[in-house]
């Protein structure tokens, strides 16, 4: 792989798009990741036609990605329609705050996820590093719950089990991580979205 040059930055640039293309071409030729997505994508359509909700979260630049994705549900994707729920668990700061200073940080989407999900919602948990205590927990939470899994995550950390799909991005970069995470997470919108309310485009597709 080319190497990052101080003093060139045009070709830092070009670098960079280079090993991003790289990344998601490797996910392109994954087929078992791609089927896992496909897998992903009945599952909310079934937990949304049970009436029910999705629920997402993560760290960091994973936080703003579970915030950006709820809000592509709720709102729209690429047509209007009737909003589908979903909330993220790393939005509410007084929430965030309170459980933390009482249960401590690495709880902080298991009380939330124990607090706001009901038999039949989907849960999301997004990790780069693969060792997100506070996902992991609410991970382990979701079978008793009666709540479905997934996990958002790259190559490493040991997750096999915990989930019960498991969209592992082929890398452990966390820019490239966290690129390919957006694109699987825009790709599940939009297939929900059409599956759910393509009828309602002029056409019957996508607009």
């Amino acid at each position: 792989m080319k190497k990052f040059l101080l003093h060139d930055s045009v070709a830092n640039i070009k670098f960079a798009i280079q090993d991003s293309i790289r990344v998601k071409q490797e996910v392109l030729n994954n087929l078992e990741l791609l089927s896992t997505v496909d897998l992903v994508i009945d599952g909310i359509i079934n937990t949304y036609n049970r009436g029910n909700k999705l629920i997402i979260a993560g760290n960091g630049g994973s936080a703003a990605d579970a915030q950006h994705l709820a809000a592509e549900f709720v709102s729209r994707f690429k047509f209007d329609r009737p909003g589908l729920p979903a909330i993220s668990l790393a939005t509410d700061t007084s929430m965030i705050t309170a459980i933390g200073n009482d249960y401590g940080f690495e709880r902080l989407f298991l009380r939330q996820l124990q607090a706001q999900s009901r038999p039949g919602d989907f849960f999301v948990g997004i990790t780069t590093s693969g060792r997100s205590p506070n996902v992991i927990l609410a991970l382990d939470a979701c079978k008793e719950l009666g709540v479905s899994s997934a996990v958002l995550c790259g190559l490493n950390g040991d997750l096999e089990g915990r989930a019960e799909y498991l969209l592992r991005v082929p890398s452990k970069d966390t820019p490239r991580i966290q690129e390919c995470h957006i694109l699987i997470g825009h790709i599940i919108c939009e297939a929900v979205e059409q599956k759910i309310f393509g009828h309602l485009t002029p056409s019957g597709n996508v607009i």
